[in-house]
């Protein structure tokens, strides 16, 4: 039986008429993805870069989230041709590359994405979900079109590269991560330093001018609210272990005393 495919996120950036919110969802349970999922947010992104996710648990929170209104977004660890084939092949849509520094890096993300000849995709649709076992008629000729590529700008090298990098062919928005790039910059823990949020404003500013959608992540909301206001087409606001943690700390100092605070550093 012929299936579709859903809408990319890139289409969906194409066709709204705000920015898209959305939060991270870093705790590896398929059941967390699908209650965050029905939360009324536009995109989540599951991540494997810093969270316990390998290839068995993504395929169970992509199919936990399907059919609900929400874009699935699915950070890797690592931008690495082999590793990018097995996401595809689960099926995911949708890629956050992390730690792209250079043209050359975000070409080889792009190029992992396709098959040959524009790229280096091994084919293996028969045996994928991403084909729906090759029941998505024409799924090798319009792969392509079934994906999209976000490449993160999180290190100074990348901030310098950033006009360069939007005008890669594939490379559908960049993401800013103020994390990393206050690391690179020297200020490690000061996503709020002047210089990191000249830095994300440059980049916003550069993919307005390059016709490409930038987001950024900022789960302070004053923060997230002046990068909106700064050109942001899409925002993570918050993520499902931090808010589990927030909320489990207000328990415990609602009804225990609790020692002196230390305020995170970091997101």
């Amino acid at each position: 039986m012929p299936l579709p495919l859903d809408a990319t996120f890139r289409d969906a950036l194409a066709g709204a008429d705000r920015p898209l919110t959305g939060m991270w969802v870093c705790s590896g349970s398929p059941l967390i993805a699908e209650l965050c999922a029905g939360a009324g947010l536009d995109w989540l992104l599951i991540d494997a870069e810093h969270s316990p996710n390998g290839l068995e648990s993504i395929l169970a929170q992509l199919q936990a989230v399907h059919g609900y209104p929400v874009q699935a977004m699915v950070r890797p660890p690592v931008n690495d041709t082999v590793l990018i084939k097995q996401y595809l092949d689960l099926g995911v849509q949708n890629l956050l590359i992390p730690m792209v520094h250079s043209v050359g890096d975000a070409e080889a993300a792009v190029a992992a994405t396709r098959y040959p000849p524009a790229g280096v995709r091994g084919v293996g649709s028969a045996l994928a979900r991403a084909s729906r076992w090759n029941r998505v008629p024409g799924y090798l000729a319009d792969a392509e079109a079934t994906l999209s590529v976000t490449v993160q700008i999180e290190s100074s090298a990348a901030v310098s590269a950033v006009e360069a990098i939007l005008a890669v062919d594939g490379v559908d928005a960049i993401f800013v991560g103020p994390s990393d790039l206050a690391a690179s910059m020297g200020v490690l823990g000061q996503q709020e330093h002047p210089e990191v949020r000249a830095a994300v404003e440059h980049c916003l500013a550069a993919a307005q001018k390059a016709g490409k959608p930038a987001g950024v992540n900022a789960f302070n909301p004053a923060t997230a609210r002046h990068y909106l206001a700064g050109g942001a087409s899409f925002i993570l606001v918050g993520a499902d272990v931090a808010l589990l943690a927030r909320g489990s700390e207000a328990l415990a100092t609602q009804f225990i005393p609790a020692p002196d605070d230390d305020s995170p550093v970091s997101y």
